[in-house]
Formats: C-alpha cells, sequence, structure tokens
C-alpha cells in the first residue's frame, strides 16, 4: 500500500510539472542558494560603500512564493506586490545572476539604492531544469 501511494504521488507530481528547488525552503531558514545570492548582493552594495542588506522573512516569503510559481509556469514576470524586484532565468548559478543583474542598469539601481534596507530572495528550478531567480527589496 505504501508502494503504491508513493507511485501515486510521484505520478501527480510528474503530471503537474511541478517546480523543485533543491531542497525545499522552510520558513525561518536559508537555503545554501539563498545565501549565496545575498553574499553576492551585500559583496556589491559594500563595494560602493553601502551597507548589506538585512533578510526580511515577509520579503523572503513573497520572494518564493513568486519564484515558485514562474518556475512552475516557466514565465518570467514580475510581482504585483509593491516591492522593488528584480527576476531572472536561465543563469546556472547564484553569481551568474548577480552579474546579469549589475550589467542592466535597472535591476543594478535595485541592488544599490541606498534607500533599501531589506532583501527577500529565491532560487527555484523548473521541471525541464531551467532556474529561475527573485530578488525582492524594500526600505
Amino acid at each position: 500500500m505504501v508502494n503504491l501511494t508513493c507511485a501515486i504521488l510521484t505520478g501527480l507530481a510528474l503530471m503537474t510539472g511541478a517546480a523543485e528547488a533543491e531542497p525545499q525552503p522552510v520558513d525561518g531558514q536559508l537555503l545554501p542558494i539563498e545565501q549565496n545570492i545575498i553574499m553576492y548582493t551585500n559583496h556589491e552594495r559594500t563595494k560602493y560603500g553601502l551597507k548589506p542588506l538585512e533578510v526580511d522573512w515577509e520579503l523572503m516569503k513573497s520572494a518564493r512564493e513568486h519564484c515558485g510559481w514562474m518556475a512552475r509556469f516557466r514565465r518570467l514576470v514580475h510581482t504585483s506586490r509593491p516591492v522593488a524586484e528584480n527576476i531572472a532565468m536561465g543563469q546556472s548559478h547564484s553569481s551568474e545572476a548577480i552579474r546579469s543583474w549589475m550589467n542592466s542598469s535597472g535591476h543594478r539601481a535595485n541592488i544599490l539604492n541606498h534607500g533599501h534596507t531589506r532583501i527577500g530572495v529565491a532560487a527555484f528550478r523548473a521541471a525541464d531544469g531551467t532556474i529561475f531567480w527573485c530578488q525582492q527589496f524594500r526600505r
């Protein structure tokens, strides 16, 4: 019976095309990939004399939900929430995502905005292996 239940759940997950992060995020804990996004972001900020951003758990929840949605539906779309946001897809490492944002004037402005003090981030892998990235900022 247990094997049948596992087989059914596996089949349902495959049919829905559910995106997976490796491992799944847990409230109140940063995944290594999320730690890297924040580390690289704060490295860029400190290079320009700005204070590092602090993790905001409401923004983490928002970024995770939005990034998971983008990966599940394979759509790169900004959130409707009132936050500054950087999104990307296709980069294989967090350093590549940061580099692409820093090479874009609008995304760079979000990262280097001296008014931003808090950050939430996420990365999710779509069923086809594409990684989706999200940063959200606020004061």
